[in-house]
């Protein structure tokens, strides 16, 4: 509805600041003509909107004004609403401030739908820790907090994944919770890298401040992030033929496979399934720990390769029982 969008207008100003003609139509999904328009109504209704010229151009709104909107729609409301990440509130340190803001929304909505907020309370929950909880610590995470909000410098002593430590001055940008595992994302020589924050064994904040980029959107960049991640993850994949007694289990199946592919059930009543590891290590370690459960039919390399451990198994418990 129009009425809408007017009000989306006012308060993407009031946010931003300033925004063109095209960036008003792409975040309302309109067109320019349309949004030409509906500055035209605001401007009739008495609302100070202006239009700057220029390079540097765009909509704005007068100096000092600002308009008290309420009109909050039922699913807006309970957007707001929904329980977050305990875990992760917890983590930052905002649980209390978190609880005090919700009593601040509740105050402030119609008391008709107040009836319904705890009600909506109890029918949504969001929990983002695993089911074995990662006993991972965390022990620079305030200063590392600390320096994004005063756009400070840091000094961290970082193990990476081959077990090495160094050390680095990095521009911290953002954190990330992926899941429950959080990670810094930080510049370094014209570079930006994620920092998995439990790796940090020390973190100093330094007197430096630097300029943040302002081109920068976290999101943004953590999303190019992970897609280019997921396209360089190494793949190993499997054909096999799975026994009906442990295709439930399959199904439910851990985290170094995943399943690309399940047919119809074969005339003797087994599954041909296509799965991918990440490496053939794991594939040959999965494999082996179902026994005669799961047949391999490509690729025959693995095939030889299981054969050849578990005739190790047999031999090197044949050689105990004849000590």
């Amino acid at each position: 509805m129009r009425a809408d969008r007017l009000i989306s207008i006012l308060l993407l100003l009031q946010h931003k600041g300033k925004l063109t003609t095209r960036e008003l139509a792409k975040e309302l999904e309109v067109t320019e003509r349309t949004i030409h328009r509906d500055m035209d109504a605001l401007s009739a209704a008495g609302i100070p909107v202006v239009a700057e010229r220029g390079k540097a151009g765009g909509w704005r709104l007068l100096k000092q004004y600002r308009t008290n909107l309420t009109g909050l729609k039922a699913n807006e409301i309970e957007s707001l609403l929904i329980s977050p990440s305990f875990q992760l509130l917890t983590d930052l340190g905002l649980t209390k401030d978190w609880h005090e803001a919700r009593q601040k929304i509740l105050a402030s909505i119609p008391s008709s739908f107040q009836k319904n907020a705890d009600d909506l309370w109890n029918r949504i929950h969001i929990d983002t820790s695993a089911w074995k909880q990662s006993t991972e610590k965390m022990e620079s995470f305030k200063v590392l907090q600390q320096a994004l909000r005063e756009d400070r410098k840091l000094q961290l002593n970082y193990e990476r994944a081959d077990g090495k430590c160094v050390e680095r001055v990095v521009n911290p940008l953002g954190l990330v919770a992926k899941g429950s595992t959080w990670y810094l994302i930080a510049g370094s020589n014209e570079q930006i890298r994620n920092y998995r924050v439990s790796r940090v064994k020390s973190a100093l904040l330094m007197s430096e401040t630097f300029i943040r980029p302002e081109e920068f959107n976290l999101a943004q960049y953590w999303d190019r992030s992970t897609q280019e991640f997921i396209k360089n993850l190494p793949r190993y994949e499997v054909d096999v033929e799975v026994s009906p007694s442990i295709l439930p289990r399959i199904k439910f199946t851990g985290r170094f496979v995943q399943i690309l592919n399940i047919e119809s059930p074969i005339e003797n009543g087994w599954t041909p399934i296509k799965l991918c590891f990440d490496t053939e290590q794991e594939a040959k370690e999965y494999i082996l720990g179902f026994s005669n459960q799961i047949k391999i039919v490509r690729p025959d390399t693995l095939k030889q390769d299981i054969y050849d451990r578990a005739r190790a198994v047999l031999d090197f418990y044949d050689q105990e029982d004849q000590l």
